[in-house]
């Protein structure tokens, strides 16, 4: 009978005991509206984004959850609700007196108001994307994960029970803002049923409108060269290296793809000043630019790297020049 990891940060069901589980050994840290997790440095602001932390250790997978427990540091108590102190003001004898200001207190209604409302989540899976297996419910509180079979199936008897508010911390309690259950500890938190239940899961979502590409037309790229070859650079950052594609099409043609992990992608051609060696040419992806080898055919200088660009009047020599 399959068991279920109990480890932060997974949560998967498993049948090997020797499988490797990818966790977070220490426990949750919430501090001044920072969260995060006490075995690692990330800190972000959202629940969301807290969910979203990669777990930072590789151990087996366990039923007996063996996160030690958050240390409780001594704070002192701070009063609340301080009036500023009093300032001078003029009275009717030409003397200083003094006028004490209240604090206006802010009620909840008016911080719930200041907060920015969140974007609307998707309400269901897109029919075109693929779900992949191991994939967690992007509903919150519904800890449902997808199957192989998932995909293929029809899907009719799925139920999500999950929480459509916001996760709630304050003063220590914890909770959501669409149900009143409050808790104290974490591990609670994350175990409160929720409230609100659909058919069907949703593991992917929608494609957003902004996760379409962006084209970049140019970028800047530089070369120099030897004897023998060309060393040209084309500055692009955070390239995907799954996806990316050099192909030296021919001898004077190099096809580039490059899509990057934040959603732009630069395509082009490059036609060649002069002629290569395609089988001993060679490109390799750095973190901010694209470097291409271009092996010479001929060993003749190459005023451009492209035979469209205009060239210059300088001349270059590679080698000694002859005596008279």
């Amino acid at each position: 009978m399959p068991d279920k990891c109990v480890h932060k940060g997974c949560g998967k069901t498993f049948t090997d005991p020797d499988e490797d589980c990818v966790y977070h050994p220490g426990p949750p840290v919430f501090h001044e509206g920072q969260k995060g997790w006490n075995c690692c440095k990330p800190r972000v602001l959202t629940f969301d984004e807290f969910l979203s932390i990669p777990p930072c250790t590789t151990g087996k997978h366990s039923t007996v959850d063996d996160t030690p427990a958050p240390e409780s540091a001594a704070k002192p108590a701070e009063p609340e609700n301080l009036a500023p102190p009093p300032r001078p003001v003029a009275v009717s004898n030409g003397a200083l007196g003094t006028q004490t200001i209240p604090r206006k207190s802010q009620t909840p209604q008016e911080t719930a108001a200041a907060t920015p409302p969140r974007p609307p989540e998707s309400e269901s899976d897109d029919p075109s994307l693929e779900i992949p297996a191991n994939k967690n419910c992007r509903r919150k509180g519904c800890n449902a994960v997808s199957s192989a079979n998932t995909a293929s199936s029809p899907r009719v008897d799925e139920e999500c029970v999950f929480h459509p508010g916001q996760a709630l911390f304050h003063e220590g309690s914890k909770g959501w803002t669409c149900c009143k259950r409050r808790v104290l500890e974490f591990d609670e938190f994350m175990k409160i049923e929720g409230c609100k239940r659909k058919k069907r899961h949703m593991f992917v979502g929608s494609k957003k409108e902004d996760e379409k590409e962006e084209a970049l037309m140019t970028v800047r790229h530089d070369f120099y060269q030897t004897p023998t070859v060309v060393i040209a650079s084309l500055y692009v950052k955070k390239i995907d290296k799954g996806r990316a594609k050099v192909e030296f099409s021919s001898p004077t043609e190099v096809n580039i793809d490059l899509p990057t992990t934040d959603m732009k992608r630069y395509t082009t051609i490059i036609p060649l000043f002069g002629h290569i060696d395609t089988a001993k040419s060679t490109s390799k992806i750095m973190g901010t630019k694209l470097e291409l080898t271009l092996v010479k055919l001929d060993g003749a200088s190459w005023p451009t790297l492209r035979s469209d660009e205009q060239r210059t009047s300088e001349i270059l020599q590679i080698g000694h020049a002859g005596r008279a």
